[in-house]
């Protein structure tokens, strides 16, 4: 089997930033084993797979990371999108439909892409003191979490701070055991952004995402609430960096929009 198979930086207009994400496009359906191993020979973050749906404008999407399916990713979704309408120019629109039965709207928007994503809520959390400790935190400003992606939110003050968080990722693992990462967001202080996050799973997927477009599910609504403002632009200060504008449609869709670039094309002989 010759797999037709990219690498893409999303998230950003320059190589090697962004977050890199694999897409494969099988002429098969794929075994979830195999999709996995994949996923773990490629060694990013996430890998997509995408099979037309008929002869509709529709794909089904999985996302593997080198540990496990995910339900939802958005930097791996901005690669797939960007993929698909590279493969045929005539494309602006296109719908993706996750294993959820989740339906993501795609347009091509000039040189960038806009992804139609679901609103997730928050609820108060804990953050335990070990966790704390783990990512060199004393003190936070808020502890939310949202079920849908098991994702802890804390918010710190300050995002230079956030930048140079250096977390123990063995310590981190042993300090939670009932979520897929945590997620540390805090108001930007660059003046052409409103809120800065950073994303760490080791515990279902890599030590650090470097640009999580999932994450602004939840993110999108907090600091929307936070700030008084429906669209926002958002800066991940991880040592890739990237960025995003997202704006709250309402109280149960929002849009990321962003760049994202092709820096591989291959096929994978299995």
């Amino acid at each position: 089997m010759n797999l037709k198979t990219y690498t893409v930086d999303s998230f950003t207009s320059e190589p090697f930033k962004g977050n890199p994400a694999g897409v494969c496009l099988p002429e098969q359906d794929l075994s979830e084993k195999l999709m996995l191993k994949i996923a773990q020979e490629l060694g990013l973050s996430e890998t997509a797979y995408l099979r037309r749906i008929a002869d509709s404008e529709k794909y089904s999407i999985r996302y593997f990371s080198p540990v496990m399916e995910i339900p939802l990713c958005g930097h791996a979704t901005l690669a797939s999108a960007k993929v698909l309408f590279q493969e045929n120019e005539s494309l602006t629109k296109l719908v993706f439909v996750t294993i959820e039965n989740l339906e993501l709207e795609i347009t091509k928007v000039g040189e960038q892409i806009r992804m139609l994503f679901p609103v997730y809520e928050t609820s108060p959390a804990d953050a335990p003191p070990n966790l704390l400790a783990a990512l060199g935190l004393k003190t936070i400003i808020n502890a939310v979490y949202n079920k849908e992606t098991n994702i802890l939110l804390l918010e710190i003050a300050e995002s230079e701070q956030l930048q140079n968080l250096a977390p123990d990722f063995t310590a981190l693992v042993h300090s939670h055991d009932k979520i897929n990462g945590v997620l540390i967001t805090a108001p930007s202080q660059r003046e052409d952004f409103d809120f800065e996050s950073r994303y760490f799973w080791p515990w279902s997927g890599t030590n650090e995402d470097p640009v999580t477009g999932g994450t602004h599910t939840f993110l999108t609504k907090y600091w929307s609430e936070r700030l008084g403002k429906k669209k926002l632009r958002s800066f991940q200060c991880s040592k890739r960096t990237g960025s995003m504008e997202v704006e709250l449609i309402n109280d149960t869709q929002m849009t990321i929009t962003s760049h994202a670039t092709i820096i591989f094309k291959g096929h994978l002989q299995i």
